[in-house]
């Protein structure tokens, strides 16, 4: 029996369910405003993480997809996990594992929506689906399952798949581990690994992600007083907040230059990424910053732009995302405030291992504090980055072949500047997996920001080349390509991407 792929048949198929089952749904999925953890902490009362949850194992269970396990999992005081187990179709094999990934919880509302849109207010727009999450990530459940069903739809093999959709990745997968642990045995080792929470440089081509940043912040607070004071009679005897608070952030940060001044936050960039990066830059042109809302006369903070791409996916760089102890303009007096604090995101090389950045962090900034005020670093984060270890030659053919198929262009390789810290994860837990990270967060989308959208056309493709791919790996297994691939960080091929 002939079970060669018909491309065109695949796609006609996606994008069928993508328009009549799967865009209704994430529509209902964005209405609900279930923000991760960190950013709301009365989460379980609220209930909005839960509603999520029920909306897609509702989806999930209603799919045709036989022997399939769908199983909400619920560890003692984390957050819910949704765990699926689809059996090898077709003569494919159940020895062979195909896992892929993606997260349910939500960044917070952020200011600045058009006024038309709103972060629970899902709105299509042409091409494009307005909403918070929508992109990041609750596309992926529908995504993975679609894709499987595309292959099923043909009759064509593939190996045993596992669906992990978790709730707290948004507030750094803190509750991961203990689901990987506990279903340990349930997952097996999976030879390939498909992300879908990150990036793409363009809506093109299809865009893999060969590093991810870490990520090293939390609550820096300065203190000065035990409460406010006349501004008048105060100031040149009392120590500003504010000002020491600048002060030690200039123990970090070049204020001039944004650069990181602590080497220890370095890390040496591999000869292939550096490579990866001038193609990429070629390709993505202007893009890598006109993407942006810049004002105007505004200039992005390097002329090169491959310097701007190794900036944004190699390089450490500090942003404050938060601020405390200030009252709005409105209502600000004439007062020396007491204290002055602001939450750190401080994003890491991929290599440099996330725990040893925080500390050095929190060290640097706490230790000898101007006139003796008290200052204190509260770590929320310390996650470790990733760089994908050498491509097989088989995935390497299959995502390539793909990207053309479904996209009429090659696919593109790049890193990413934000961070997934189940990558990190996965990579020390399967050595021997072979990684398939792309997403669909392309130009304009604004993941965590206002007016996010999911392109929707975008979407429909990643779907499609997900199909091909493991449609592929089912031909390595067979030829035994994918197990024993020794995981060498830093080798990728070139061409150029691709979270979080």
């Amino acid at each position: 029996m002939d079970r060669s792929l018909d491309a065109s048949a695949l796609e006609r198929y996606v994008d069928g369910k993508w328009d009549d089952d799967i865009v209704p749904r994430l529509v209902e999925y964005i209405a609900i405003p279930n923000k991760s953890p960190m950013f709301d902490a009365d989460w379980v009362q609220h209930g909005y993480m839960d509603q999520a949850v029920t909306l897609m194992e509702t989806w999930a269970k209603a799919q045709t997809i036989p022997g399939m396990q769908v199983e909400v999992v619920r560890l003692q005081n984390r957050t819910p996990l949704i765990f699926l187990e689809i059996p090898a179709a077709n003569g494919g094999s159940d020895d062979d594992c195909v896992l892929l990934y993606g997260h349910l919880d939500k960044q917070p509302e952020m200011t600045g929506w058009d006024e038309d849109l709103g972060p629970w207010k899902p709105v299509i727009k042409g091409d494009r689906l307005y909403g918070r999450g929508g992109a990041d990530d609750g596309y992926a459940i529908f995504g993975s399952l679609a894709a499987i069903l595309a292959l099923q739809e043909q009759k064509l093999p593939h190996a045993r798949c596992v669906i992990l959709i978790e709730a707290c990745e948004e507030s750094g997968s803190y509750d991961l581990p203990a689901y990987v642990d506990h279903l340990a045995d349930r997952i097996g080792k999976p030879s390939l690994v498909v992300c879908l929470d990150s990036g793409c440089a363009n809506y093109d081509q299809l865009w893999c992600t060969t590093s991810l940043r870490g990520l090293a912040g939390g609550n820096l607070t300065v203190k000065v007083l035990s409460e406010g004071v006349h501004s008048g009679d105060a100031s040149g005897i009392v120590p500003s907040s504010f000002r020491i608070l600048r002060d030690l952030l200039s123990r970090i940060e070049d204020e001039d230059t944004g650069k990181i001044l602590l080497e220890g936050l370095h890390a040496q960039i591999p000869e292939e990424r550096l490579a990866q990066a001038k193609e990429a830059a070629k390709v993505v042109g202007t893009a890598v910053y006109d993407k942006f809302p810049f004002l105007p006369g505004e200039k992005p903070m390097a002329e090169d732009l491959s310097e701007l791409v190794l900036n944004r996916t190699w390089r450490p760089a500090l942003s404050v995302t938060g601020v405390d102890g200030m009252p709005p303009l409105s209502s600000a007096g004439n007062v020396l405030r007491p204290f002055t604090a602001v939450k750190l995101s401080l994003r890491l090389p991929p290599t440099l291992e996330g725990k040893r950045a925080g500390d050095l962090l929190k060290k640097t900034l706490e230790e000898n504090p101007p006139y003796g005020a008290q200052v204190s670093l509260d770590l929320e984060k310390a996650s470790t980055g990733w760089n994908a270890p050498a491509m097989s030659p088989w995935l390497t053919a299959a995502i390539d072949e793909a990207s053309r198929e479904f996209f009429g262009q090659p696919a593109m390789y790049m890193g990413e500047g934000g961070t997934i810290p189940f990558m990190g994860m996965l990579g020390e837990k399967y050595p021997g997996a072979q990684f398939m990270i792309t997403g669909v967060l392309g130009p304009h989308s604004n993941a965590h920001g206002p007016n996010e959208f999911l392109h929707i056309p975008m979407g429909k493709r990643v779907t499609s080349c997900v199909a091909r791919v493991i449609a592929r790996h089912h031909e390595a297994s067979q030829r035994g390509e994918t197990t024993g691939v020794a995981a060498v960080a830093g080798g990728e091929q070139h061409g150029s991407h691709g979270c979080c």
